[in-house]
């Protein structure tokens, strides 16, 4: 895979530490000795989001899947402009399936019922027009909630892999078609396992076969359980795909606000190590109504979103959210989708990062 961007962002975010502590607390020369100014942090926009055409777990989806389900495609284009005009750059698709059918139409497995015969070419032809970069999903042509057996079964890599190139060979042409992304993940206990290795590396041998030009993700959790190890670097080394983008897994209540940084800053100097992979991250601005996983999620409050943001901006080299879809709409949209405090969230993000 072309990884010719590596080291200048690599030399980048070598010195970003030291740049973003200078920004806090920055004493002006022009004040008297008695008086103190505090900067206001620096903090990474959001560049990007997950996106999907139906969230998979049904209980956590509940405010805005039915209105996927009735998007036109008209709508589907006013969505993707809606998350251009916030200033994202890219958006990752979770699935091209579900449930035994597609979100496009396939040879392979029946289509999902939309009002929206193609949503795919409807995202991605929008995509086209206003320079959103896509990284498609190669997956969820199985039981999603059997990661192990979509990772090993032989009779599951094969329908994998006539999906991507079925999916290459109808879509590769938009120029939005930017790269790949694998959403089959086990969580991290301190390193990965050999299965999400082989998986990572067989999907991305395949990824080549077929669009040789593009990038290629993925985006573990278990982040909270890595800590500084030269079996992590040389697992690095040996993972073939262009972006780890981690999940900081605040949303799930898995890491406390405020402790993440620790954590993307020993990933920063184990990817500087290993020299391959550039570090995103996965940030989750949603809160659970009711219990983890099986309650309906909505938006999280803004300044905790914030604090989000500004924990882990030192580390990393761009800053994806899960998701916009449900936890953002533009007030007014013609696209709405989610819970009525989605206005909120995005109107609080456009005053912070002062968007016209």
């Amino acid at each position: 895979m072309n990884r010719r961007h590596f080291i200048t962002s690599s030399s980048a975010l070598l010195a970003a530490p030291l740049i973003f502590q200078q920004c806090r607390g920055k004493r002006s020369d022009s004040l008297a000795s008695s008086e103190t100014v505090t900067a206001e942090p620096y903090i990474k926009p959001i560049v990007g989001s997950w996106f999907e055409f139906e969230h998979h777990n049904q209980a956590e989806g509940i405010y805005w899947n039915p209105a996927l389900r009735q998007f036109t495609a008209e709508q589907w284009k006013a969505k993707i402009k809606e998350i251009h005009d916030i200033g994202f750059e890219y958006l990752v698709l979770l699935a091209v399936a579900y449930e035994g059918k597609t979100y496009y139409p396939s040879a392979l497995q029946p289509r999902h019922d939309y009002a929206c015969e193609d949503p795919l070419e409807a995202v991605l032809s929008a995509a086209d027009e206003c320079g959103i970069k896509f990284f498609i999903s190669n997956d969820y042509w199985s039981d999603w909630t059997q990661v192990e057996k979509a990772m090993s079964d032989e009779a599951i890599w094969k329908l994998r892999e006539k999906g991507m190139e079925e999916f290459a060979a109808k879509y590769s042409h938009h120029k939005s078609f930017y790269g790949w992304y694998y959403p089959n993940e086990t969580e991290i206990h301190g390193i990965f396992d050999d299965l999400s290795i082989n998986y990572a590396n067989r999907c991305t041998a395949k990824a080549k076969s077929l669009t040789p030009g593009c990038r290629t993700m993925i985006a573990p959790y278990g982040t909270r359980s890595i800590k500084y190890d030269d079996r992590y670097v040389r697992q690095l080394e040996q993972l073939d795909v262009d972006i780890i983008a981690y999940q900081d897994e605040v949303g799930v209540r898995k890491t406390p606000v405020g402790t993440t940084g620790q954590y993307y800053e020993s990933l920063y100097t184990m990817h500087v190590k290993a020299g391959r992979s550039r570090l995103w991250a996965d940030v989750e601005i949603f809160e659970f109504e009711g219990e983890v996983y099986k309650s309906a999620l909505l938006p999280a409050p803004s300044e905790r979103v914030f604090r989000q943001l500004a924990d882990i901006t030192p580390f990393v080299e761009n800053i994806l959210v899960y998701q916009y879809l449900g936890m953002m709409n533009r007030p007014g949209t013609a696209a709405f989708a989610g819970h009525k405090d989605s206005e909120r969230l995005y109107s609080d993000y456009v005053r912070k990062f002062n968007i016209k």
